[in-house]
């Protein structure tokens, strides 16, 4: 099944091989018992039901997985969404099942293919809610709500010792290289832990041109990357990480949060597969 996107996988990292000029850094950043640095991608698996125990379910599962390293309570998939008190007691009950594996708190709205759509300040209120209650490793914040409400947000999250994913979706098209770049820089300059671009391709070479663009990026800084393109023409850039420059990705335990996500056992394969020709 995977055997066609790996073969476009090693024709893309020979060609990545040959422009290397310097190996790229990565400042590790800790997180709870996981710490993202260079090497095989950390993997992230996403809750997708509406309801409590299909949550405690997948963060019971993944913290008997050693493949999972980072669970994503998807907020905005819950039927009691908006409901601060329901799902900080939630999340303080993952966070007991995930026992030392990061909990990473998103509210996705609908610009950005998410299931919810709250004005910008009832999106923040509930984030520093959330914050407050004490919960969350890390939090993913869509840069789209602009630079006073995400420096806020950041500097709020930092203050609860969380870490800031800084988030740019788009489930239309791919942004030409330039943009995405500046994009990541502004996530970057806006006090991110990690940056974070989905992007969705209509040929192979979009997929490509996000490679291109993290490479690029990881020239430029060294702060953690998670980078993809969207759907089954973008899947290999799912396993490319280590190659490119980003640092995580998304898989699956059950449904798929996203186009083009792969279970995460066959996933793990394919990462260690590309760590092992990578190291040798």
């Amino acid at each position: 099944m995977l055997k066609a996107p790996l073969a476009l996988l090693m024709m893309m990292t020979v060609s990545a091989t040959a422009a290397e000029t310097a190996p790229p850094h990565v400042q590790p950043l800790q997180i709870g018992n996981l710490t993202i640095q260079q090497g095989k991608p950390a993997i992230i698996v996403s809750t997708t039901g509406a309801d409590r125990e299909s949550a405690l379910q997948l963060a019971r599962q993944a913290a008997q997985n050693a493949a999972v390293q980072v669970v994503e309570l998807r907020v905005d998939k819950l039927d009691f969404a908006t409901d601060v008190d329901r799902v900080a007691q939630l999340g303080r009950e993952m966070r007991r099942e995930l026992a030392g594996k990061p909990l990473l708190l998103t509210l996705r709205t609908k610009a950005e293919g998410g299931s919810l759509s709250p004005d910008d300040g009832r999106y923040i209120a509930l984030y520093q809610q959330w914050l407050a209650a004490g919960f969350a490793d890390l939090i993913d914040i869509e840069m789209r709500i602009g630079a006073q409400p995400v420096k806020q947000l950041v500097k709020e999250a930092h203050q609860h010792h969380v870490a800031v994913i800084l988030s740019y979706h788009d489930f239309q098209q791919t942004p030409e290289n330039a943009e995405m770049l500046r994009r990541l820089a502004w996530q970057e300059a806006h006090g991110a832990d990690i940056l974070k671009i989905a992007v969705m391709p209509k040929t192979p070479q979009d997929v490509s041109r996000l490679t291109e663009v993290t490479w690029q990026m990881r020239q430029r800084s060294e702060k953690p990357l998670l980078t993809m393109a969207m759907g089954g023409l973008g899947a290999v850039t799912r396993m490319s990480g280590e190659i490119f420059g980003s640092n995580l990705t998304f898989g699956t335990l059950g449904d798929a949060s996203a186009p083009g996500q792969l279970e995460v056992q066959a996933l793990d394969q394919a990462l260690s597969t590309l760590h092992k020709a990578n190291a040798s």
